[in-house]
């Protein structure tokens, strides 16, 4: 087994190996001694999979459990359905010494995170995260929140959890369009922190990508937990990427916006003179290894109407990583006047 300590706000850790689940209640119990109820939180993907094992050992721990599942997908990051897992908590009636663990993708991590952020003013918070996405991105850094009708994420809260748990075994279920979401998240550690990553991208078993991958972010969270500087390069690609996951209503998963976003910002900064040309050879090689998009039909008018929003913004001007070369990035604060001309010289491949 790797363990990743991270030192943030709160100290924890992140324990990567297969096989971790069995383990769920025994560490649970240990971590939180005066727990007495725990509240599982998942989806309707993962509730068959894996529900009944965690909340059979977390019983078997001594705790008394209780378990919603929500829609799977993006459009379950809602305030209707925050509210609605705020109530469900209230009525179980845990108390502050009773965790919330969300078992699941990106979205049970985020929707449950900032429940638990803010039931009680805080009650502990297990991440057992499900796909490789949420492995080496979203379980990690206590980033919460949910979706408004302007944009993704735009309400939320930073709330580290006291565990995070990576059962690599878990990947085994995953459809690879799925995959392909987490690795467009291994990619950007790469490009902004990693060359070595980049070079042996399917060298490596799952277990050392992910530890990677959140050893890059641990490091990274640990310099700027708030995302007022350094942390910014983790959205490499997420400027136009979630601009792209709006414009689609969530039809395009994050994964493959981000890729679209990575490829999109990486042309305009090599047209703009800011990166050589192997960064963006480097970068579409690896989506198209992967499976994932370079190009959006989305036009640099849209994009930038639906990226008004972002939470990067700062009055008038918007921060974004520009690749310096691959598994180097830097940030560039531009105008958020002059983020069409940027779109639009990246949407030509």
């Amino acid at each position: 087994m790797t363990t990743v300590s991270v030192n943030a706000s709160r100290s924890y850790d992140i324990l990567i190996a297969r096989g971790l689940l069995p383990s769920v209640g025994q560490r649970v119990r240990e971590l939180l001694p005066k727990a007495g109820k725990a509240a599982l939180i998942t989806d309707g993907n993962v509730k068959p999979l894996y529900a009944q094992p965690v909340l059979d050992c977390l019983a078997q721990a001594g705790l008394e459990v209780c378990a919603m599942h929500i829609p799977p997908g993006e459009q379950s990051k809602t305030g209707e359905r925050y509210l609605e897992i705020l109530g469900w908590l209230s009525e179980n009636r845990l108390t502050r010494t009773d965790p919330v663990i969300a078992l699941g993708g990106g979205v049970v991590g985020d929707l449950a995170g900032f429940a638990a952020a803010t039931y009680l003013r805080g009650v502990p918070l297990v991440q057992i995260p499900t796909t490789l996405l949420a492995m080496v991105d979203s379980s990690v850094g206590g980033k919460t929140g949910i979706d408004l009708a302007a944009g993704k994420n735009l309400a939320g809260a930073f709330y580290q959890p006291a565990l995070v748990l990576c059962d690599a075994s878990a990947l085994d279920t995953l459809p690879q369009s799925v995959l392909a979401d987490g690795h467009a998240e291994v990619i950007k550690c790469g490009m902004i922190r990693s060359a070595d990553l980049l070079t042996r991208l399917q060298d490596y078993p799952p277990e050392e990508t992910i530890a990677r991958c959140v050893t890059i972010k641990r490091d990274i969270v640990q310099m700027d937990e708030l995302d007022q500087g350094e942390r910014m390069l983790l959205n490499f690609g997420h400027t136009v990427g979630h601009a792209v996951e709006k414009l689609s209503g969530y039809g395009v998963s994050h994964g493959h916006a981000v890729a679209i976003g990575m490829a999109v910002e990486t042309r305009a900064a090599l047209r703009k003179g800011l990166c050589p040309p192997q960064c963006i050879e480097t970068l579409e090689r690896l989506l198209s290894r992967c499976s994932l998009p370079n190009s959006t039909h989305y036009t640099a008018d849209e994009i930038y109407r639906a990226a008004l929003h972002d939470k990067k913004r700062a009055g008038d001007q918007i921060t974004i990583a520009v690749p310096c070369a691959p598994g180097d990035c830097r940030l560039e604060t531009i105008p958020a006047s002059a983020l069409p001309d940027w779109i639009e010289m990246g949407l030509t491949p």
